[in-house]
């Protein structure tokens, strides 16, 4: 099955605060927020949502193609995802401008406070899911809103299976747009903040998100995720990792999992276990591509929670 990612490529700047952000939030003068958190350190690391779940499902064995789009500093970036597994043929190089870039502080209680500075992705909606040859199954993750919803109106259009994962984006996406990207999606994936941003602006809860005919997924970092299907609700716990590093990608490598899962023909309860495996590898390491596994090691620390694996 041929998996089609779309969503950012970032860079992402990861520093460490040696605090809690929230002893320094006055709540009675939040209409007037002036803060700057002096941080420990400081590292580079390749991101974003597309790239991070294309690393996954690579080392899953799947050799996924990443539709998106990158700026004029991203040579390096590509030859290094081009050797993990990843085709990048489908990217779209904006010769003016510089990739998209995370700038993300978190604290002691792995809060984070994170600014995106858009770059090249604004030149998402170039792209079309019409000039790709034979998708399977296609992600939408967080991009430009524009095309976000675009993308999910031509996989409809094409009859393409899809995953909705609005994500950071639920701040941005109007009401009408989430329901748009909604509509049609085999799998809304979200985690439980998001999902209220969901609720609250689209109107839609879980029953209306599963009776249009998808799944939905709901995201509880460390409390794991739930599976809504019409057949009822499914928890998957969590699983305790060896070391907590950064949550950063952890979210990513969880939809890789599960992607991994939908083209293996896995239950949605299999799906979400694979993805709680492989966002605890990315939750043990800085950076959402910094982890690396064999399938026979994913399969080993998988069946001593899950039961034994075939994929």
């Amino acid at each position: 099955m041929k998996l089609i990612v779309t969503g950012s490529i970032a860079f992402d700047y990861l520093m460490q605060f040696p605090g809690k952000f929230t002893e320094h939030i006055l709540p009675e003068h939040l209409e007037r927020v002036s803060l700057s958190f002096l941080v420990d350190s400081m590292d580079k690391r390749r991101g974003g949502c597309a790239p991070n779940i294309a690393y996954t499902l690579a080392l899953l064995g799947e050799r996924p193609y990443l539709v998106a789009t990158a700026g004029q500093d991203f040579k390096e970036y590509d030859e290094w995802l081009q050797a993990v597994g990843v085709d990048t043929s489908h990217v779209y190089h904006v010769p003016d401008k510089f990739t998209a870039s995370f700038f993300c502080s978190t604290d002691t209680e792995n809060n984070q406070i994170a600014s995106f500075y858009i770059g090249a992705m604004a030149n998402a909606s170039e792209l079309s899911m019409r000039t790709i040859p034979q998708p399977g199954l296609v992600i939408i993750s967080p991009n430009d809103p524009g095309a976000m919803v675009q993308y999910a109106e031509e996989c409809r259009a094409i009859g393409v299976p899809f995953i909705f994962d609005p994500g950071q984006q639920c701040a941005r996406l109007s009401g009408d747009e989430l329901r748009d990207g909604i509509r049609g999606a085999r799998v809304v994936i979200c985690n439980d903040y998001e999902f209220e941003l969901i609720r609250q602006k689209s109107g839609l809860g879980e029953d209306a998100i599963v009776d249009g005919g998808g799944a939905l997924v709901i995201t509880r970092g460390e409390n794991g995720c739930s599976v809504y299907e019409k057949s009822g609700r499914v928890d998957v716990n969590a699983i305790t990792p060896h070391r907590i590093v950064d949550p950063t990608g952890v979210g990513d490598a969880f939809r890789g999992g599960l992607m991994k899962g939908m083209a293996a023909g896995k239950s949605f309860q299999e799906c979400a276990q694979l993805g709680t495996v492989a966002a605890t590898y990315a939750l043990e390491h800085l950076g959402g591509q910094s982890h690396a596994y064999t399938i026979k090691e994913f399969g080993e620390r998988y069946a001593e929670h899950f039961g034994a694996l075939t994929l």
